[in-house]
């Protein structure tokens, strides 16, 4: 697929790592030379200095003859005309724009071929905050996806010393739950990952990614590790668009404080939030946290555009008696390094963006993909075509590359989970999971209908 990218930032650039890797053709639009430089110094893309909406910079980059255009730079009014610019002139199919005031985003109807022509709206505020509002509602997870529109739902959570995963075999946790249908899909162990077995033991500290329909998920983990207790007290360091806009989708639930460095910020979250309790502060001054009684909170989630403050903040609200912590971290490298008993789970935003961005980058047939594990693995929602060379066989006579298996499929409004006998049939909702991402266009050749001939 032929890509421009229009904005080198930390969005930009990992979208950009991403589908270079997987054989696409990238060209980065950016004003900043020495940082298209670097990046091409890495990664195997074309760039060209320029600013992304001017008409001359898109015909240089090829929009004429673009696939898609993904407009992430920082201005929102730059990466909405480019999209005008790329539709009027060069006609460019698919034209995706980074927004991020509310002003627009709140007006939906701007956003059509009659209008601005935007096919699609990417607001990483948004997406993390969905992303941290399900981990809220399910306390013990560290990642819970949707599929076939909120029917199934893939769960990760982490097997803890002492807990009734640990030591036993899949086989024999699965006796638990005679009356709930759920499958194991992938497990990571120190970082590796191994492909689930009947025999297979748990071991402590092991990710273990399952599914199951979403009315049965409570009652898998309820079985897979002691249910925590629900969340009550929330603390979020940081006032920005991601913390407010979290603030705002959870206060109604739970008991929000909300703490915001600057005064004017800070006055302006009091006057926006009904029923948060805004600070006006350092997240990571003790003092602070110890007289908010910090050790009474159940969730301390740090979301400044700061990683250092980020990562600080949790690291002393974990030990002044936090129950668990979340941290939003942009650079990569960081997010790999602090998971671990201090920071509960790290947010790579980066990562959440991508995964609303994969699906049009797939094939037609593919109509939700998320990234996980940092890029490496995938997890794709098919829809099967008549002519699909699955149509009509068993789950276990497929020859599904290694490392890639079928979690469930939904048929109308009944879930099935996988298993070996069951038979795919047309219009079929897969879910699959690809420990190797590297191997998705393996899985897209097969479950795509075959191109017929024009002669």
């Amino acid at each position: 697929m032929n890509i421009i990218i229009l904005g080198a930032g930390q969005v930009g650039a990992s979208v950009a790592e991403n589908l270079a890797l997987e054989s696409n053709d990238v060209t980065m639009v950016d004003k900043d030379a020495d940082l298209l430089h670097e990046l091409q110094d890495r990664l195997d893309i074309r760039t060209i200095v320029g600013h992304a909406s001017h008409p001359s910079v898109l015909e240089q980059a090829g929009a004429a003859d673009a696939d898609m255009l993904l407009a992430v730079t920082d201005s929102d009014e730059v990466n909405i005309v480019a999209c005008q610019v790329a539709y009027t002139l060069f006609n460019t199919p698919n034209k995706l724009a980074r927004v991020r005031d509310t002003e627009y985003l709140e007006r939906q109807e701007l956003f059509n071929h009659a209008a601005a022509p935007v096919d699609q709206l990417i607001s990483p505020e948004q997406e993390v905050t969905k992303y941290i509002s399900k981990l809220i509602e399910l306390p013990g997870s560290l990642q819970v996806l949707d599929f076939a529109d909120g029917k199934v739902q893939l769960v990760t959570v982490r097997a803890y010393y002492g807990g009734p995963l640990v030591g036993h075999e899949l086989e024999s946790v699965r006796e638990h739950m005679p009356d709930i249908d759920m499958r194991f899909v992938a497990i990571f162990r120190k970082g590796r990952p191994i492909i689930p077995k009947k025999e297979t033991v748990i071991d402590v500290d092991d990710e273990v990614h399952f599914i199951a329909a979403t009315e049965n998920i409570r009652s898998v983990m309820s079985e897979l590790r002691r249910l925590d207790r629900n969340y009550k007290s929330i603390m979020i360091a940081g006032g920005g668009n991601i913390g407010y806009s979290l603030a705002s989708a959870i206060e109604d639930k739970y008991d929000v404080k909300v703490i915001e460095h600057t005064q004017k910020s800070a006055s302006l979250l009091s006057e926006q939030l009904n029923n948060s309790i805004v600070l006006l502060g350092d997240a990571a001054d003790k003092g602070l946290l110890l007289e908010e009684s910090i050790e009474d909170i159940d969730i301390f989630i740090a979301v400044t555009s700061d990683d250092e403050t980020n990562i600080l903040s949790s690291m002393l609200a974990k030990r002044l008696g936090a129950e668990k912590v979340m941290t939003l971290i942009n650079r990569p490298a960081y997010a790999n390094l602090v998971e671990s008993d201090v920071i509960d789970i790290a947010i790579s935003p980066q990562q959440v963006t991508i995964s609303s961005l994969l699906a049009r980058v797939r094939q037609d047939n593919v109509v939700v993909a998320h990234s996980l594990r940092r890029g490496a693995a995938e997890a794709i929602e098919t829809v099967t075509h008549k002519d699909s060379k699955v149509v009509g066989k068993q789950i276990g006579k497929l020859k599904l590359p290694r490392g890639a298996s079928i979690g469930a499929v939904v048929r109308g409004d009944e879930v099935r989970i996988a298993h070996r006998h069951l038979v795919i049939e047309a219009l079929d909702h897969v879910i699959l999971f690809l420990i190797d991402k590297n191997r998705i266009h393996e899985v897209e050749q097969l479950f795509q209908a075959p191109k017929r001939s024009l002669f």
